[in-house]
């Protein structure tokens, strides 16, 4: 299978976002940390797909860091601007 990197930032944000809804439930943890917990999620999704996944479009590990950082906190912005949107 080859993946695009439109196919990983994707799947990234979308298993960053469930946790980000995760964390919300959980009471114990602050609205504010929420973003910083979903860029860390990314993060370690991005490098863990440059491990696993042979057609990752990062070859490096440092790309693949940033794209799973980009990806963790667009799954912040998506809901953010949802937010907004029905406000």
């Amino acid at each position: 299978m080859n993946f695009g990197i439109g196919e990983v930032v994707s799947a990234i944000a979308v298993i960053v976002y469930l946790i980000g809804m995760g964390c919300k439930a959980v009471e114990g943890i602050n609205d504010k940390y929420i973003p910083v917990i979903c860029g860390f999620s990314g993060a370690a999704l991005g490098a863990v797909g440059m491990l696993t996944m042979p057609d990752f479009p990062a070859k490096d590990i440092l790309n693949a860091v940033a794209v799973g950082i980009f990806s963790g906190l667009s799954a912040t912005g998506a809901n953010q601007v949802g937010k907004q949107l029905t406000k």
